[in-house]
C-alpha cells in the first residue's frame, strides 16, 4: 500500500476505472455471445438481426466511454455484419 497521498488516490481511481471497464467489457461479451448463438442457430434471421443491433449498440457505448478503442468497435461490428449478411442470404 502506498504512503504518498497522490499514489493512494491513484490506486482508488484505478480500482474504480477497472471495475467500470470490466462491467462494460462483460456487457460487450454477453451481447457478442447472444449474437453468435443466434447466428449459429440460423433458423431465425430476424432474431439474429435483433441481437446484432444490440451488439452494435453495446460496442458503440463501450467505444464512447473509452473502454475499447473506436476502431476496435468498428472492426467487430464489420465482422458481425458479414456474419449476419451470410445467414440472411442463405449461405454460411
Amino acid at each position: 500500500m502506498p504512503n504518498i497521498n497522490s499514489a493512494i488516490k491513484r490506486n482508488r481511481q484505478s480500482e474504480k476505472r477497472r471495475s467500470a471497464n470490466r462491467s462494460v467489457k462483460s456487457r460487450v461479451q454477453t451481447a457478442r455471445t447472444k449474437f453468435f448463438q443466434a447466428v449459429e442457430d440460423g433458423s431465425d434471421p430476424g432474431r439474429a438481426e435483433k441481437h446484432f443491433n444490440a451488439y452494435c449498440s453495446v460496442l458503440d457505448k463501450a467505444a464512447k466511454k473509452g473502454t475499447i478503442k473506436p476502431r476496435s468497435a468498428s472492426r467487430r461490428k464489420s465482422r458481425a455484419a458479414r456474419k449476419l449478411a451470410a445467414i440472411q442470404s442463405g449461405t454460411d
